[in-house]
């Protein structure tokens, strides 16, 4: 008999990252004066899409963005705090739809 080589690949991540987990990262990597406008940190973030669940579902940072009802964040933190609930309503959507139960089921 024979074992399996142990696996060293450390090139997959051992969670998935996704609401604002996902998007600290690009917040921190962008160049953004605060107080800033939403319109400068989408700008500032590329119109990147923010995962939002384990599934692969995203939303634009533009949408969610929008969803705050917030036009000036005055700091990074601020942005952050604004935009979690905004992410969590959105993941919560989305788990409920029938593409999302159905994104569910499936292992990968």
């Amino acid at each position: 008999m024979a074992a399996r080589p142990p696996q060293n690949e450390t090139s997959e991540p051992n969670a998935i990252e996704f609401g604002i987990a996902a998007l600290s990262d690009d917040v921190d990597a962008a160049d953004i004066d605060y107080p800033a406008d939403a319109r400068t940190i989408a700008q500032a973030l590329d119109h990147v899409d923010v995962p939002i669940d384990a599934a692969g579902n995203t939303v634009t940072i533009d949408e969610a963005l929008e969803a705050t009802s917030r036009d000036q964040f005055e700091s990074r933190r601020d942005l952050l705090e604004a935009l979690h609930p905004v992410l969590e309503e959105f993941r919560a959507n989305a788990s409920k739809s029938l593409l999302g139960r159905l994104r569910s089921l499936v292992p990968f």
